[in-house]
């Protein structure tokens, strides 16, 4: 018997997550003409962290802040190989896997935020910049190159080592339930509210996400990410 964890939604952002953040990387290493490219997946990324951060809070079981994120002494208990949580609450997120999300959204939120005031003093500027003074602009620059884009390589890779530790070690394939949504059913095991009128409200709760977006781009001539 199979039961739902993720909700179609929460999917979605999943791997839109993944190509907006691959493809701001790719452009922004590439730049010249990619740049207009790493501007749009840059605002594809606010949109999409809105709707993480709202869904977060009235989405599915799983999906919800408030039933994923454990405080440190559970996370040390389950590193230690201790897992205090009862057997039918275990779906989702784990304790270790919990805090990497928390990390990797607040990585990229930082990044997206820092690119809004950043530039490069010769082609590109956030649509923020000329709302700073160049020192604070500059401090954002510095935490964007230097700061938060290898910490963007390290979580994303620390991440990718994890799904591929679970797949060979503990035989567990982390990838399949977040195409499908569904995992084995244990008794009691709480499922996600997948209908299509929760598929509804997250559409209209990414397209708000999405006209703040756009009200950024417009508050400034040139932007980059």
């Amino acid at each position: 018997m199979k039961v739902r964890i993720w909700d179609l939604p929460l999917r979605l952002f999943h791997w839109a997550l993944a190509v907006c953040v691959t493809v701001s990387i790719v452009t922004g290493l590439t730049g010249g003409n990619a740049m207009q490219y790493h501007y749009w997946s840059g605002y594809a990324l606010i949109a999409l962290l809105v709707f993480r951060l709202v869904w977060g809070v009235i989405g599915s079981h799983h999906a919800r802040f408030g039933n994923f994120v454990h405080g440190p002494g559970t996370v040390l208990r389950y590193v230690r190989g201790d897992d205090p949580r009862p057997a039918h609450l275990r779906a989702g997120h784990n304790p270790l896997g919990s805090l990497s999300v928390l990390a990797l959204l607040t990585a990229v939120a930082l990044q997206v935020i820092s690119g809004l005031f950043a530039n490069d003093d010769i082609f590109n500027a956030g649509p923020l910049t000329s709302y700073v003074s160049n020192r604070t602009s500059a401090i954002f620059t510095f935490y964007h190159t230097t700061i938060g884009q290898p910490l963007i390589y390290t979580l994303v890779g620390l991440h990718l080592a994890a799904i591929a530790y679970y797949a060979a070690v503990k035989r567990q394939n982390l990838v399949r339930p977040m195409l499908t949504g569904d995992i084995d059913a244990v008794a009691d095991m709480p499922s996600a509210r997948d209908t299509w009128a929760g598929r509804l409200l997250a559409l209209i709760v990414v397209a708000a996400g999405g006209v703040l977006a756009w009200w950024i781009s417009t508050l400034g001539s040139v932007s980059s990410y």
